[in-house]
């Protein structure tokens, strides 16, 4: 009777959820609050433990800081670049694999093999192919030279070569990531449905159109939300690229602001850094929830 009344009251449930809702508040949510705090924690001492006031001193200086806003154009360019092309690519490249059944797989993992290739190794190979030196301008820049183009240094050059590069970066290397979940989406659709629009005669656009994107946009929209969350969570790529002199190189993004003031050269600034990074937060939670609202109405159930 009493272990019927334990199940009966969903205790049952929350213990085998204990385990998680601790390890969730140990590692994310006092982590989370910690920050908030130290935010407003003007002139805290981390060697001391001790700050001089509270107050929004913190949230002013960040955001008329510079580097702050150069960091927050640069993560904005990479969001509305690589977003909505590397998804765009991904599924067209997806609906080409799908048309191919006998060597689907293989192509699959063909594709898939850049996603676990280490990522500053990927980011030293692109920046040997972009980089123009003394002794060599680089292959990209033999390419342009077949062209009849001038020689760019896109590692050391100008803002938008350097941007170029981080955005092809940036796309190529979650490309196969999203690659992935939208053949297997593609192929769990039900191909009667399909067969029934091929029987009165319907175009294969309007198939796509009608049939296809409608009944594969929940992992469109996945993919979109969670490309917005690591896009502005971008730093070790432009690290790979452009070293760890990012404010110098123009390419800082709004982690590496964060990292620059705790353990960078300028750092040893936590109350600053706590600041950026719960901007960083109010800004990706904002967009997620605007992204959740809009696939609410264009999402297919």
């Amino acid at each position: 009777m009493i272990r019927k009344k334990f199940r009966d009251s969903g205790l049952k449930g929350w213990l085998y959820l204990l385990p998680a809702i601790l390890f969730l508040g140990a590692f994310m949510v006092y982590p989370l609050i910690d920050v908030f705090i130290y935010s407003f924690e003007e002139g805290y001492n981390s060697a001391s433990q001790t700050y001089f006031g509270i107050g929004s001193y913190n949230y002013s200086y960040v955001l008329h800081d510079p580097y702050f806003l150069q960091a927050v154009k640069n993560t904005f360019l990479l969001v509305i670049i690589t977003v909505p092309l590397s998804t765009g690519i991904a599924l067209l490249i997806s609906v080409g694999l799908n048309s191919i059944k006998s060597l689907r797989n293989l192509f699959q993992t063909v594709y898939f093999l850049p996603y676990v290739t280490n990522t500053l190794a990927v980011g030293l190979v692109f920046m040997i192919l972009f980089k123009k030196t003394a002794y060599s301008d680089g292959f990209i820049n033999l390419i342009l030279h077949w062209f009849g183009a001038g020689p760019v240094d896109f590692i050391d050059g100008p803002y938008w070569a350097k941007m170029f590069v981080l955005c092809f970066y940036t796309i190529w290397v979650v490309m196969p990531f999203k690659i992935l979940i939208l053949t297997s989406a593609l192929a769990s659709v039900n191909q009667e449905y399909y067969r029934a629009a091929r029987v009165d005669g319907t175009s294969g656009f309007r198939i796509f159109m009608r049939i296809t994107l409608p009944m594969i946009s929940p992992m469109i929209f996945y993919l979109v939300i969670t490309g917005f969350i690591g896009a502005f969570k971008a730093y070790s790529d432009v690290v790979a690229l452009f070293g760890t002199d990012l404010n110098a190189a123009q390419m800082n993004t709004i982690v590496g602001y964060v990292y620059d003031m705790l353990y960078g050269d300028s750092g040893g600034y936590p109350s600053y850094a706590s600041a950026a990074a719960i901007l960083l937060f109010a800004i990706v939670l904002t967009i997620t929830c605007i992204n959740l609202l809009i696939s609410r109405k264009s999402v297919q159930d």
